[in-house]
């Protein structure tokens, strides 16, 4: 038996794998509890407006009845396990909030016994904290993919985010490091929260005393590179995942090297495809925020995004016909993909030109990556050079200019695109 301190060490290494959290969109206010979700987030992240926050991150129980193989909580690894009582999450959560440690919970776990067993128990810590200890804070709740329609229900009154792992992006791709999963069991809770979402949405209009129910949404997680899927399988289920159950966020998270011994596993050394992370969740944006559809950035004859330079960038390089682009005249839609120019630079740029012609020394104040953007765009007194009808050249000189790709994790709330 493990004391309390080294149980908590144990658990909070374990939850460490899974990125699938973020504390946008809680609305929970203070009434006369403690906490306040408005002012929670993730461990060393970043809240929309920029504010580093954090919240406590750990599992219930290291423990599990399935044995993926990919995962460290696998039931063959030989790893030391333990487990936490609801009694001790509950106590740990506020006991961490008061001494201002946390803004909130992230609580997750392995699967012992069954689903509907591990998921009483969640369910349970997030009713007492609500309930007994009046926390307000924010809460984020992964969902147990098996468990009864009647415990997400009511687990999600308490919640303020909840998240299912679909893990690995392709049911082939499942079976072959988790053969006793299946996409059916992800897809299923993840119906049920969404058309509760609704339902309570269409109650809220005739009720505005109706409880909350799950209201900064749903999130998924998908391992990249433990199997074989190409960057347009991993963006077409993310896409149909978006459609279907209105998901707040997908998370990418690139396979961690955990288990040498399965040659059902890529071989890949100490370091997880980061790189390759990153342009996935640049082009989430894209599709996302950009106005951009899947087919124009990958497709049959572009399944994998190149590395090297960001998804935008290359969707300009393969496309010089749609340039340059008049920025004193384009709309804000083309404004935005202009590789060098954000969302936010694009809004600038559009008010800013309600007052005169811009000029290249103005771009430059506004914010925008002008050694990038000069090769798609034309302004008052420049043109862009002819060269943009040469894309391997372009490519060659941005890559001198900045020849290290910038990474953006899946715990940064992203508010420039270049």
């Amino acid at each position: 038996m493990f004391g309390f301190d080294e149980k908590l060490r144990i658990l909070a290494d374990a939850a460490k794998y899974d990125v699938s959290c973020s504390s946008s969109g809680g609305k929970r206010k203070n009434n006369g509890g403690v906490g306040d979700a408005s002012a929670s987030g993730i461990c060393h992240t970043y809240t929309e407006d920029g504010r580093c926050v954090s919240l406590l991150k750990i599992l219930m129980t290291n423990s599990c009845i399935y044995d993926c193989s990919f995962c460290v909580s696998r039931r063959s690894n030989d790893v030391q396990r333990a487990a936490f009582s609801v009694k001790e999450v509950v106590n740990l959560t506020m006991n961490f909030y008061r001494r201002n440690y946390i803004e909130g919970l992230f609580l997750s776990s392995g699967i012992f016994k069954s689903a509907d067993y591990t998921m009483e128990r969640l369910m349970l810590v997030v009713k007492k904290l609500r309930t007994e200890e009046r926390f307000n804070g924010y809460i984020h709740l992964k969902a147990i993919p098996g468990a009864s329609e009647s415990l997400l229900k009511e687990a999600g009154l308490y919640v303020d985010r909840m998240s299912i792992n679909l893990e690995i992006p392709t049911e082939e791709g499942l079976k072959l490091v988790a053969p006793e999963k299946d996409h059916k069991s992800v897809r299923e809770p993840l119906g049920i929260v969404q058309n509760e979402i609704l339902n309570v949405q269409q109650h809220k209009k005739i009720d505005k005393k109706a409880p909350l129910f799950v209201p900064a949404g749903q999130s998924t997680q998908m391992v990249i590179g433990a199997t074989p899927e190409t960057d347009l399988q991993i963006m077409q289920t993310a896409n149909e995942f978006y459609k279907d159950y209105q998901l707040k966020r997908v998370y990418y998270s690139g396979y961690i090297p955990i288990n040498a011994t399965d040659s059902s596993l890529p071989q890949i050394g100490t370091t997880p495809p980061l790189i390759r992370e990153n342009r996935l969740y640049q082009t989430d944006w894209l599709l996302r925020f950009y106005g951009f559809s899947l087919n124009e950035i990958l497709n049959n004859k572009h399944q994998q995004l190149e590395l090297d330079i960001d998804p935008k960038l290359a969707w300009a390089l393969r496309n010089p016909q749609f340039f340059p682009i008049d920025i004193n005249s384009a709309d804000y839609s083309w404004i935005i993909r202009i590789p060098g120019i954000g969302r936010q630079s694009a809004n600038k740029i559009v008010q800013a030109r309600k007052y005169g012609k811009l000029k290249e020394f103005q771009l430059r104040k506004l914010g925008i990556a002008f050694n990038r953007a000069k090769y798609f765009m034309i302004c008052q007194d420049s043109i862009v050079s002819a060269g943009f009808h040469y894309p391997e050249q372009i490519k060659k000189s941005i890559l001198e200019y900045n020849p290290r790709p910038q990474l953006i994790n899946s715990q940064t709330q992203l508010t420039l695109f270049s």
